[in-house]
């Protein structure tokens, strides 16, 4: 072998040695949370990224929600995080977020995600370009419908209470044996909207949080109330400890909960897994004395700062916003977009059944008519620490550790030490 050769052969060996190594540093983790079918059709997206960058390779960890809003800020704190996931809890993680701006085209996502970009931001000062919004989400209700047809009980109009839902629920149950009339999934974010109806302001005047006044009490203790007497589903917020989160939906595809509040999120899971088992519909938002409205939400895809890979992040989520992308996950997500040139072009759901198409349709006519105070908590960055007081103390009055003016009393001084800490 010639002196000449060896050193080609070496010069060679050293490329492809160093072109594994930099194909090997390209990796990057995707830790997802979604409810339905999200995660799968995420992959699909990513895999057609991976197709277009071959230097690329994209490992996506798919985990329950619970473990999402639980280990995920234990994981950051930590320093051991994906590069890039799904989040609710928009702005309370603000702080490990990637700055997408040096490497996206900011006018497109301010153009098309401007009304949700504030909701990842750590205050009115700060303009970063954080999270691509997957959906725009409201909290709401589904009914079985069959349910109240065997009954004969006629379904409450748009501008029925929560009380008059209640009377109506307590009804279909006991005409049918259906074992709980009602049920709310066990969080802080979900209650908000009706305890708004019902006049919380959340705010004061000034704009610092409060969270506990005469509407929010007000609403507090009629759940409370529909607890302990049977019409909700006492175990989804009794049976849990914590902040621990729970919803009810497997109850509802079972055909055993005539009422059932959570949002937008659940129709593609009840459109694949209650199939011909009952008839269903998304029905107006409660009202009470001050709103009918449910919170707005979502879910979102950020970047990490501990990433070692921020353009390919930044790449990854603009691949994910395209158009054509964005569409594709609404449609087969089922999902109401929070991307504005998609939602002006209007989203034809391929293949929806028909309670499908009528549920989206019922979802996007309750957008209007959500509180600005609802827009206003969704958008606080310390609103986790209040979801997570609401649950704690309404619990202990469910399960009889507290009243409710007590439970109330004590949550004013969680919130107390809470802004304090954060401050």
């Amino acid at each position: 072998m010639t002196r000449k050769y060896s050193m080609a052969l070496a010069v060679a060996f050293s490329a492809a040695s160093f072109a594994g190594i930099a194909q090997a540093a390209q990796e990057v983790r995707f830790t997802c949370a979604y409810d339905g079918n999200g995660c799968e059709i995420f992959k699909d997206i990513l895999a057609r990224y991976e197709k277009q960058n071959p230097d690329v390779k994209i490992v996506t960890d798919v985990v329950p929600y619970k473990a999402l809003l639980e280990g995920l800020p234990v994981q950051l704190a930590g320093g051991s995080g994906p590069d890039f996931a799904t989040v609710t809890d928009l702005g309370g993680l603000n702080r490990y977020y990637l700055d997408l701006t040096p490497y996206v085209d900011a006018k497109y996502w301010q153009d098309n995600f401007g009304d949700v970009l504030p909701w990842y931001r750590s205050g009115p000062d700060d303009k970063g370009i954080y999270g691509m919004h997957t959906q725009l989400t409201i909290t709401g209700a589904f009914i079985n419908r069959t349910l109240f047809d065997q009954a004969n009980v006629a379904v409450p109009g748009k501008d029925a209470t929560m009380d008059d839902w209640a009377k109506a629920a307590n009804a279909v149950a006991k005409a049918t044996g259906t074992p709980y009339p009602m049920a709310i999934d066990r969080s802080g974010h979900r209650i908000a909207g009706p305890a708004i109806s019902y006049g919380a302001k959340i705010f004061d005047a000034e704009g610092k949080p409060i969270l506990v006044d005469e509407g929010f009490t007000t609403f507090v203790k009629k759940f409370v109330e529909w607890n302990k007497d049977g019409t909700m589903a006492r175990d989804v917020w009794a049976g849990q400890g914590g902040n621990t989160y729970r919803d009810a939906g497997q109850e509802f595809i079972n055909g055993q909960l005539v009422y059932y509040y959570s949002g937008s999120w659940q129709t593609a899971r009840f459109d694949s897994q209650v199939g011909d088992g009952f008839d269903w519909e998304v029905v107006p938002q409660p009202c009470g004395g001050a709103a009918c409205t449910g919170m707005p939400g979502g879910t979102g895809i950020v970047g990490f700062k501990s990433t070692k890979h921020p353009k390919i992040v930044a790449d990854i989520l603009n691949f994910m916003a395209k158009d054509e992308n964005y569409l594709d996950f609404t449609v087969r997500s089922r999902n109401v977009p929070a991307h504005k040139a998609v939602a002006a072009k209007g989203v034809t759901y391929t293949g929806a059944t028909p309670s499908t198409q009528k549920a989206m349709d019922a979802w996007l006519a309750q957008i209007p008519g959500i509180s600005p105070i609802a827009y206003a908590y969704q958008g606080y960055k310390n609103n986790r620490a209040m979801f997570n007081i609401s649950v704690q103390r309404i619990t202990q009055a469910i399960v009889g550790e507290s009243t409710v003016d007590e439970a109330m009393a004590r949550a004013k001084s969680d919130l107390e030490a809470a802004l304090k800490q954060a401050n």
